[in-house]
């Protein structure tokens, strides 16, 4: 067995079921799950249930059983702890009743709010057993109804937009991508991508400008792909559940515009951004042309100089720049 969080659970009290499913819920695509393996577990009786588009294709090229929701009865689910906790109470929420009679593990780093959630389960539920390793803690308990009301859906917000738990922006228009519209000229091309699109508000923003033929909206984040499928409901637009880095159009494009994101966990990893911008120059015509806002802080300039002839900042204040370039290199 390995020395991991699991290992040392299930030589400290974690007792998992011989029998019956298992279901994962929000595992990381990573061979090693933080320290968390997967390898301590029965592949054969485990479903991994993963809506981010990288690591549900990571789990799939390893020959594990992935899904976007659990189906059918679990013997035990274990929820890895997402950052936001809207998310995190509703997947909690969707353990227990898919694992009705069994066992709920939740696993999580401190950083990603284990001990605040543990305060929370401790005031619904028996706690079975705990361990504590590598910054973070493993908690198991009997699943329950306790934790019915933490479900959480698609929400319609005052404006009308539709939101779920966990998604970016998810409590309303996100002031960066409203000043990247206020930048954009009227013409885009007829060909245009928004890449990491969320729940949609860039695009349909994007999508009364004229000319516009077709707007693909590639997000990795199942959750909000849906919301934007409410949201979005002009038919020029083209929705893909895919992860942008890798994700290819039918045809090249005449401008992409981007919010790209800057986060893979509470640290900020501009490396994100600039792996956005490399995509871009990719899926864009030799003639293409690149919008995208960041907050001022992020070094994004010396990427889009290195992947693009032209180069400008067009607007932005002491939050965020809009910049703007031109002319891919491959």
């Amino acid at each position: 067995m390995s020395d991991t969080r699991l290992s040392f659970a299930l030589e400290g009290g974690l007792d998992l079921p011989s029998e019956g499913r298992i279901l994962l819920l929000g595992a990381p695509g990573d061979l090693n799950l933080g320290d968390f393996d997967a390898d301590d577990l029965p592949r054969e009786r485990c479903t991994v249930v993963q809506r981010l588009a990288p690591d549900y294709a990571a789990w799939e090229r390893r020959g594990w059983t992935v899904a976007l929701a659990p189906e059918g009865d679990f013997a035990a689910a274990i929820v890895f702890l997402p950052r936001a906790r809207d998310r995190a109470e509703a997947w909690i929420a969707e353990a227990n009743a898919a694992a009705k009679g069994g066992l709920v593990i939740v696993d999580g780093q401190k950083t990603d709010g284990i001990d605040a959630c543990l305060k929370a389960l401790r005031k619904r539920t028996e706690i079975l057993g705990q361990v504590s390793k590598a910054h973070g803690k493993t908690i198991w308990f009997a699943a329950s109804d306790a934790f019915a009301d933490w479900a959480k859906g698609p929400a319609q917000l005052p404006g009308g937009q539709w939101t779920a738990p966990g998604v970016f922006s998810a409590d309303g228009p996100d002031p960066a991508s409203e000043a990247l519209l206020a930048a954009l000229p009227e013409k885009l091309g007829a060909n245009v991508a928004d890449l990491g699109a969320g729940w949609g508000g860039l695009s349909n923003g994007i999508l009364r400008r004229e000319k516009i033929a077709a707007l693909h909206l590639v997000e990795a984040d199942h959750d909000a792909l849906d919301c934007a499928r409410r949201n979005v409901t002009d038919p020029r637009a083209k929705f893909h559940w895919a992860n942008a880095l890798d994700w290819r159009p039918p045809a090249l494009l005449d401008a992409v515009v981007m919010n790209p994101p800057f986060h893979t966990g509470r640290k900020a990893e501009p490396s994100l951004g600039q792996a956005f911008i490399d995509a871009a120059a990719r899926v864009l015509k030799p003639s293409g042309q690149l919008w995208l806002v960041a907050n001022r802080h992020l070094p994004y300039e010396t990427r889009l100089a290195e992947r693009f002839r032209n180069v400008d900042e067009i607007a932005g204040d002491t939050r965020f720049k809009i910049l703007h370039a031109s002319r891919p290199g491959r």
